[in-house]
This record gives C-alpha cells, sequence and structure tokens, in this order.
C-alpha cells in the first residue's frame, strides 16, 4: 500500500512524502514537490517491487563497477586457482578503464566502447591484441557481472550479454602427416632424454595436454584397468583416458624402472618436480625436418586421427575432455571417408531393392 502524506514548509510550499509498504519488505520513502509524481513514482516502486526489481535497481545505484570487481576478486576467484592469476590482471583492465561508474550506469554500449579499445591496444610484445584476447576479457567481466545478478542481487541483468564478442579466428588444426610421424618417433626415440618417446606416443595416443602428462603420478595410473583418471584437467573436471595399444607397453616398461623416490611418472633430475621438455622436443623436431609444429599438436594430431578412423565428434569430445562440441568441430572434415560410409549404408538398405 501507498500513503501519501501532504506537508507545508515555514515559508508556505507544499510537498508531498509518499511511503510504499508491502508486508516482507522495507518501507520506502521518497518526497515529491507534485502529488502526481509522489503518486506514479508509488505505482512504479510498488509495482518494482512485486515483480523483483526495485531493491536491484537500488543496489545497482549503490555499487560502483569497481566495488563489483573487488567483491569478485576477494570472493569469486579464490575458487578459480588456475585462472586467478590471469583473470585479476583482465578484472583489473575493466576497473581501471570503467570502474567508477555505478552499476546501473554501465551500458552495453559503454562496455563495447571499451571492447573497441581494448582491441586497438598493444600486448608487451608491441603486438595488438588478438580478437580471442577480446573474448576472454569479456568473459571475465561477464562472469562477474553473472555472480552479482544471481548471487549478490545487485542488479537485474548483465550487460555484458548484450554486446558482440569479437570474432576468432578458426581454431588451428596442425597435424603430423604420414610422412611426419615416422620421423618425429624416431628422432624421440633416440633422443638422449630415455622418456621423450613415452611421453610424445602418449600424447599422440591419448590426446592428453602436455601438464596432464608431466603432472601425472603413479597412483593415476590403473596398468589392470588400461586408463590413466586425470585429477586436475582444464575444465576443473576429472577425466578418465583409457591407454591400449604401444602406449600401454611403454608405460607397463616405464613401471618397472619407476624412481622410488618421488610419486612423478616424469620427473626432473630434483625428483621433485616435472622435467622440462623444451630442449629435447626442440631437438627431436629439428632431428625430423619438422617445422611450425608445437607439442600441444599431437593433441590435435590425435583428434584428427580419431576422425580419421571414424569417430564421431561425441566420441572425440569425450577422450579429449571438451563439455562441448565446438571445439571438436575443427576435425569435422576430417570424417567426411567415414560419414560418406555411412550414408552410403543407409541408403543401400533403404533403397538396395529400388537399384
Amino acid at each position: 500500500m501507498a500513503y501519501i502524506q501532504e506537508r507545508t514548509t515555514q515559508d508556505g510550499k507544499s510537498h508531498f512524502r509518499v511511503q510504499v509498504r508491502l508486508k516482507g519488505f522495507p518501507v520506502q520513502t521518497a518526497t515529491f514537490d507534485r502529488k502526481t509524481d509522489a503518486k506514479r513514482w508509488a505505482q512504479q516502486t510498488e509495482a518494482a517491487i512485486r515483480e523483483g526489481r526495485h531493491f536491484k535497481t537500488t543496489a545497482a545505484k549503490k555499487h560502483t563497477l569497481a566495488d563489483m570487481i573487488d567483491q569478485y576478486i576477494k570472493q569469486i576467484l579464490p575458487t578459480k586457482p588456475k585462472s586467478k592469476e590471469v583473470q585479476e590482471g583482465q578484472l583489473n583492465w575493466w576497473k581501471a578503464e570503467i570502474g567508477a561508474y555505478s552499476l546501473c550506469d554501465v551500458t552495453p554500449a559503454m562496455i563495447g566502447e571499451c571492447r573497441d579499445k581494448l582491441l586497438q591496444g598493444k600486448t608487451k610484445k608491441g603486438t595488438l591484441r588478438t580478437p580471442a584476447t577480446g573474448v576472454r576479457y569479456l568473459a571475465a567481466l561477464s562472469h562477474a557481472f553473472t555472480v552479482a545478478v544471481n548471487e549478490w542481487g545487485w542488479l537485474g541483468d548483465n550487460p555484458v550479454r548484450k554486446v558482440k564478442k569479437p570474432v576468432e579466428p578458426r581454431g588451428r588444426v596442425r597435424f603430423l602427416s604420414e610422412e611426419e610421424r615416422p620421423a618425429l618417433l624416431g628422432a624421440c626415440k633416440a633422443s638422449k632424454n630415455n622418456s621423450l618417446y613415452t611421453i610424445v606416443v602418449l600424447a599422440l595416443s591419448s590426446g592428453m595436454r602436455y601438464s596432464e602428462i608431466m603432472t601425472l603420478t603413479w597412483k593415476d595410473v590403473d596398468l589392470t584397468r588400461r586408463c590413466v583418471i586425470l585429477q586436475e584437467t582444464k575444465n576443473g573436471e576429472r577425466r578418465n583416458v583409457p591407454i591400449a595399444g604401444h602406449a600401454l607397453d611403454l608405460l607397463k616398461e616405464h613401471h618397472k624402472a619407476r624412481k622410488l623416490d618421488t610419486p612423478l611418472l616424469f620427473p626432473a633430475a630434483d625428483h621433485k618436480s616435472p622435467m622440462d621438455l623444451r630442449k629435447s622436443w626442440k631437438r627431436a623436431l629439428e632431428k625430423a625436418g619438422i617445422s611450425d609444429f608445437r607439442f600441444h599438436d599431437l593433441r590435435h594430431s590425435a583428434a584428427s586421427y580419431l576422425a580419421m578412423n571414424g569417430a564421431t565428434t561425441v566420441d572425440i569430445a569425450d577422450v579429449l575432455g571438451h563439455k562441448t562440441l565446438a571445439m571438436v568441430k575443427r576435425y569435422s572434415h576430417l570424417s567426411e571417408q567415414h560419414t560418406s560410409k555411412v550414408v552410403a549404408s543407409m541408403n543401400e538398405k533403404i533403397f538396395g531393392d529400388q537399384a
């Protein structure tokens, strides 16, 4: 219910004090010079309270973007240890640009202007920031807004949702050719680093990331079930990775020669941290005559081989540990031959007697 009370000041002027009282909500009060304005405010405020909009709007006026970022960094980022340092830098960039604005004044247009400024800026190396960088900065800000909307009730909507993301280039698909693969494996086998060959075969056959392989401990390896359990992955979920064939044989041999003073499969000389493969990996590439190839491309190679051998996008996503199929779409063209066989088989069964 709304209550409007007319009051007269000492100089004879009238003003109208309005109160909106709804059960279960704090009293809202405002003062106006005209009664029509008081009535309009009362109607709008009462409707906003009933629809759950009023207090979010009030909080959005009270808190600045800097307040939101500071609280997010304090409360939420500690739960994201892998990305904490990077995202804190991204959020502080937004804070420096528009942190002084109240949340209700931060619009999609304002965020869009900042996005353009970000992409026109240069990195420490003197190069322009990539569209992918712009997407990451927007994603960090967007999640902060989402938490402010859903958990803190500071505003009613996330303005970043209405901002167009920079268009990222198609994902890189560099995989070893039929000639490159034996050349690289031969160079790895001849390396002075006795673990290089086993590590590369594991990467090629399982699609595991470099960090996932190098931080493996023996408790994560189940030779009986022929699998590896990845406790820490990029998307934060545990993943069961099947190990088969030559990779399994190499892992069994590696287990026989395991070092008992470290839990790591591939420890450094101090047996406390994972070994550094950079030098031996670089030498192997040079010896094999392979250019424009990174260790992460072994993961692309594994996915490409799966696609060319009939694996579906769902199969590849399961093996690589992707939550969505978007990242796997880059390999779909490699499975065209398999897809053609499936379509041909279906047509044969349906229309075979018509031929």
